[in-house]
């Protein structure tokens, strides 16, 4: 009984492409032997489904690859191109319909692969190997805020965190997933540049900026940002005279360099400092009137201590 049912399943699978052969496998098996655990089969579920999965891996495995699709018929990317046209349009914020969310997804993926990865096949391919980013960026949260957009970072450029407000814990701080992320990118990857990335009308500084200190705090996102209390403590400092706007927009700048400071407290992103590995860069985009500001923290003039500490930039650059 077991058999044949296993034959039949196999032959329906090898007829049909990977995406045929899924909608086969769930809709025709689902239908059939989603019966209750008293099944006549003679085998254990488990059993028959490992033969189902290994009947799939061989039908996937006996297809042509992208490169012979493309050498088999040269017109098949032509043909996805054409239906995929101007797939890229479209804002998902103007969208409200839940599958027109998911389409708009669809069409920018499938732009994406025929616009971009068929075209640099050996690149990916290499990509799929391993990896070796020259840049690991710290950027914020924020949805207006997308390194990989607004500086042209490709797959492979940059290993990359995103958390609120683009802060970099002090390692006293204790494990955080922002720390891991350094840790893997700095001994394991070995990038060659930190780049913390800060924004204009931050709402993760100004949450920061207003907060009353309560250590007991239950709010995820007050004990996150606390992390900055350095930088707002020399912000208020400085700007006592200036508004509460002012002086968040001075806070943005400060916490990218408190940041850059933190990372020095970690012993094995300040050794290749020290040894000239590794560069500290800090980057502030300002989307009010699209501009980016870049400087780079000049260590051998920076006085890291447990209080006091001090930085000094250099190679500042504006983009405009």
């Amino acid at each position: 009984m077991v058999w044949p049912i296993r034959s039949r399943i196999s032959s329906l699978l090898s007829a049909n492409s990977p995406l045929v052969a899924s909608h086969v496998y769930e809709s025709w098996w689902f239908s059939r032997f989603s019966g209750p655990p008293t099944s006549s089969l003679t085998r254990p579920w488990p059993k028959f489904m490992d033969w189902i999965q290994m009947d799939r891996c061989r039908t996937a495995a006996s297809l042509p690859s992208i490169e012979e699709k493309q050498t088999e018929d040269p017109g098949y990317c032509v043909r996805l191109d054409g239906e995929n046209k101007g797939l890229d349009k479209g804002n998902m914020s103007e969208t409200d319909d839940y599958q027109n969310l998911f389409g708009l997804m669809k069409q920018r993926f499938m732009s994406f692969k025929n616009q971009k990865y068929i075209k640099e096949l050996e690149h990916f391919q290499a990509l799929a190997e391993a990896q070796s980013p020259k840049f690991m960026v710290i950027a914020c949260a924020d949805s207006r805020v997308c390194p990989s957009n607004i500086l042209g970072f490709q797959p492979g450029d940059a290993f990359m965190i995103r958390n609120i407000a683009n802060l970099v814990p002090p390692m006293k701080s204790g494990p955080s997933e922002c720390n891991a992320a350094l840790q893997f990118a700095v001994t394991t990857l070995q990038v060659e540049n930190i780049l913390v990335i800060g924004h204009s009308s931050c709402a993760g500084i100004e949450t920061l900026m207003n907060m009353q200190d309560d250590t007991k705090s239950r709010n995820f996102v007050h004990k996150w940002v606390a992390n900055g209390e350095l930088a707002k403590l020399k912000t208020t400092a400085a700007t006592a005279h200036l508004s509460f706007d002012q002086q968040c927009r001075f806070c943005e700048k400060e916490s990218i360099n408190q940041s850059l400071l933190n990372l020095l407290s970690y012993p094995w992103i300040e050794d290749r400092v020290r040894r000239e590995l590794l560069s500290l860069h800090g980057g502030y985009y300002n989307f009010n009137n699209c501009s980016f500001e870049k400087w780079t923290l000049d260590f051998e003039r920076c006085n890291v201590k447990e209080e006091g500490s001090s930085y000094v930039v250099k190679e500042q650059d504006f983009w405009c």
